[in-house]
């Protein structure tokens, strides 16, 4: 069952902020069995887990790696039959970093590699955040509060994502991993969030 964009935008696009509300749900779990397993919680089950709603009832191949070419603007996404090995290689990264790195190197580690690997058909950009706003809570030891949280201020601030993933995608061509400045986008976007009231976010 699918709704497609061009024949019905206004379902599509309410079916697309349903699903966003339910990864947020889906998410928040995950964080709190996070907080409670460690930093090898996270595995590719999660992470299909978070596709599969993220694009539920608008793509036919959500929660599986991808199986065919993909591009993205100027960026070339590694060929198909290399993605689970790339998804291996990033989940690993992840466990051997988990306390070498600080939760907002962590999340913008994720946030970028996710973006580079591109492992799925539809909503890359949406699972990417998730996992990085999980990377940044677990780590950090907590569920971090405010009115509007990390994914939907990175969904706002488009231009500073976008210039991050472009300079640790450069770095990676020239032969080294530095996602400095995705780090301080990140950074940037939680301390403003941390200083939102400290309301909870709501689900809305």
């Amino acid at each position: 069952m699918l709704v497609l964009e061009q024949e019905d935008q206004e379902l599509y696009d309410r079916v697309q902020e349903q699903n966003l509300i339910r990864q947020y749900d889906l998410m928040t779990n995950c964080i709190e069995i996070g907080l409670r397993q460690g930093p090898t919680a996270i595995d590719k089950y999660m992470l299909w887990a978070f596709n599969h709603v993220a694009v539920a009832n608008i793509s036919a191949f959500g929660g599986r790696f991808r199986e065919e070419p993909i591009y993205v603007g100027n960026h070339k996404p590694p060929h198909f039959k290399e993605v689970p090995d790339w998804m291996d290689r990033f989940i690993s990264n992840i466990h051997e970093n988990w306390y070498i790195w600080s939760p907002t190197e962590l999340a913008a580690y994720g946030l970028w590699r996710l973006n580079w690997i591109h492992p799925f058909v539809e909503g890359n950009g949406r699972t990417a955040r998730a996992v990085c706003y999980y990377l940044l809570c677990v780590r950090a030891g907590n569920l971090q509060p405010g009115r509007k949280i990390l994914p939907e201020r990175i969904r706002e601030n488009r231009e500073g994502y976008e210039q991050a993933l472009q300079a640790a995608d450069a770095a990676w061509d020239a032969g080294h991993l530095d996602f400095t400045e995705m780090e301080e986008y990140i950074a940037a976007l939680v301390s403003a969030q941390l200083n939102d009231e400290g309301l909870p976010f709501n689900g809305s």
